[in-house]
């Protein structure tokens, strides 16, 4: 699936502690970003948990893990094949893991690699993920708690990294040692902080914010996502609600998605 504007690819990386809703709100972005039919949507699941496939109701046929794990038993079983006869193989079994749906493309990362993986493998892995990712207009990875994995293990260059958090003090420490290791760790163009699940305006003005963290908006607690999380309903069929509206005000403030037109006011991606 090509990429159709000939245009840079947008790389957007949700990181969090868990249980805050970051699998929710990467499915959610990913409904917004695949709304308008001339945007080219990757989205990656990171989380070896690969709940966001759920999130999105894709069967997962294939993960990099698995594509890794024949790797490594082909070399340890002595298999001589050339650098260049590899990275062939590889195209073709990493294109046949992207699971493909209208304007949307799915890639599962899977399990951690297993003790004794050759960093060889993940470099090759993890460049060929990065050339699948050129091709697409946005690029949207749902990452594990921590951020370590999305630089070791899927891609070092990400525009946009979206921290998430609920309003708790240990949700805001989590995201406060992320952008830590983020700034040692990834090259990224924009960095902010995105609050979840809060009950009113009142709450929001009551959290406190990391100063080293720029807080790009927040997002209220949804009967719709909960119960479209408690059903194991795709969200990309979740109607208008107040969390997507509220998502949406968010990523036009960080230019994810463009700002309406005049008149346009209501408008859904």
């Amino acid at each position: 699936m090509p990429n159709p504007n000939n245009r840079k690819s947008k790389v957007v990386a949700v990181c969090g502690k868990g249980g805050v809703g970051k699998t929710s709100l990467s499915a959610a972005i990913v409904k917004l970003l695949t709304a308008s039919h001339e945007n080219s949507v990757l989205a990656i699941d990171a989380d070896p948990a690969v709940g966001l496939a759920t999130s999105l109701d894709i069967e997962i046929s294939k993960t990099v893990d698995d594509i890794r794990n024949d790797i490594i038993q082909r070399v340890q079983s002595g298999d001589t094949s050339s650098k260049a006869e590899m990275l062939s193989m590889l195209d073709y079994e990493m294109l046949s893991a992207v699971e493909e749906r209208m304007n949307l493309a799915f890639l599962a990362i899977g399990r951690p690699e297993k003790e004794g993986c050759y960093c060889r493998v993940n470099h090759i892995l993890k460049d060929v993920i990065a050339s699948i990712a050129d091709n697409f207009d946005y690029v949207v990875i749902d990452g594990e708690a921590g951020i370590e994995q999305v630089n070791r293990r899927v891609m070092q260059r990400v525009t946009h990294m979206i921290l998430v958090s609920d309003a708790s003090a240990k949700g805001l420490n989590v995201v406060k040692t992320i952008k830590n290791v983020v700034d040692d760790a990834i090259e990224y163009e924009k960095i902010g902080l995105l609050l979840n699940r809060l009950h009113s305006e009142t709450e929001r003005s009551q959290v406190c914010v990391p100063p080293e963290l720029e807080c790009i908006g927040w997002v209220p607690e949804d009967d719709a996502i909960r119960s479209f999380d408690i059903e194991g309903r795709s969200i990309l069929e979740i109607p208008d609600c107040p969390a997507v509206r509220a998502l949406r005000k968010c990523l036009t403030a960080v230019e994810l998605l463009p700002s309406p037109q005049p008149g346009q006011a209501g408008i859904e991606y």
